[in-house]
């Protein structure tokens, strides 16, 4: 059984006078195509304020653009028994450990075999604060990123994680393997990030128009052809850290849409290695922690005995 819903969307100063069909592809881009946006568009499924418009319209600052979109509920998800490694459980929360190559919640290309799914054969709760498909999700971390996530299992813990990882009172750490000796010790990498015009689905630094992004860095060992690197967002924008490091010259190597394959690494190697947060019940302050994947490992050693 299929449900209406609207996203909206508040166009800002910068995106005014953009193309509707434009504006709403940097937006959705990880969902929908451009052109699968225009024939929305088109067959009535999108507002300007309460007008049917046309892909071309120019939108306007402070307007309010709202998409219809058919959405499955929750109870259509299928449960899978997926393995999950959980490093805790409560009434209010579930920290997994999530593997690379597992994609965080179903989406268009996508529709199972995601961590919602094995969570849903885990649990028979989890909260809906974020929308019938994405049920706990309070943060994502990409498909070939592992690592440290943190999963609501009722509205109101999820609005309380929600608010810590917007008040940026998260700890989070990662861990990159990156090309190249990166020469200064640590340092602070602040630009602005958004979607490439011409590859939606690609992010890139965008001094104009772009969303502030700041991502600390330190290094952890330097080898011949390559840098371990600790790495501590301060934001958390869509591969913001991929994009960041690709920007300073030491693209994450295994990763492939930003550079280029690197054996034996078959995905990016990056790993979500803590994360540390206010327990929304309890107000303790919890600190959860992963060990380098054995691929990640396994990298490490081959550039140990290269020269």
């Amino acid at each position: 059984m299929n449900y209406r819903r609207f996203e909206e969307f508040i166009v800002d100063e910068v995106e005014a006078g953009k193309r509707l069909d434009v504006f709403l592809a940097g937006k959705l881009a990880e969902v929908h195509s451009r052109a699968h946006l225009q024939k929305m568009i088109k067959n009535g499924g999108v507002l300007a304020g309460d007008r049917h418009v046309t892909p071309h319209y120019a939108v306007k600052a402070g307007e309010k653009i709202r998409v219809e979109k058919l959405e499955r509920p929750r109870e259509d998800l299928p449960a899978e028994a997926i393995p999950l490694e959980i490093l805790h459980e409560d009434d209010a929360l579930i920290i997994v450990n999530k593997p690379a190559g597992m994609v965080v919640h179903p989406a268009h290309g996508n529709p199972n075999h995601t961590l919602v799914n094995a969570l849903l054969f885990h649990v028979r709760h989890l909260s809906h604060e974020q929308d019938k498909v994405r049920p706990g999700i309070v943060h994502r971390l990409d498909k070939d990123t592992s690592g440290v996530m943190v999963v609501a299992k009722t509205d109101i813990a999820h609005a309380k994680l929600a608010r810590q990882f917007k008040d940026h009172t998260i700890d989070r750490v990662y861990h990159a393997i990156v090309r190249g000796v990166i020469q200064h010790d640590e340092g602070i990498i602040e630009e602005p990030v958004g979607r490439a015009f011409l590859n939606r689905k690609k992010v890139i630094v965008k001094p104009s128009g772009g969303k502030d992004a700041v991502t600390y860095f330190r290094v952890v060992k330097r080898f011949p052809k390559g840098t371990l690197v600790e790495i501590r967002p301060r934001t958390g924008r869509t591969h913001q850290i991929r994009v960041h490091l690709a920007h300073l010259g030491h693209v994450v190597l295994g990763d492939t849409f930003y550079g280029i394959p690197f054996p034996p690494i078959k995905r990016q190697a990056l790993h979500a290695s803590s994360l540390g947060f206010e327990h929304p019940t309890t107000k303790k302050r919890l600190s959860f922690t992963s060990e380098l994947p054995e691929d990640m490992r396994e990298l490490l050693r081959a550039l140990e005995t290269q020269s």
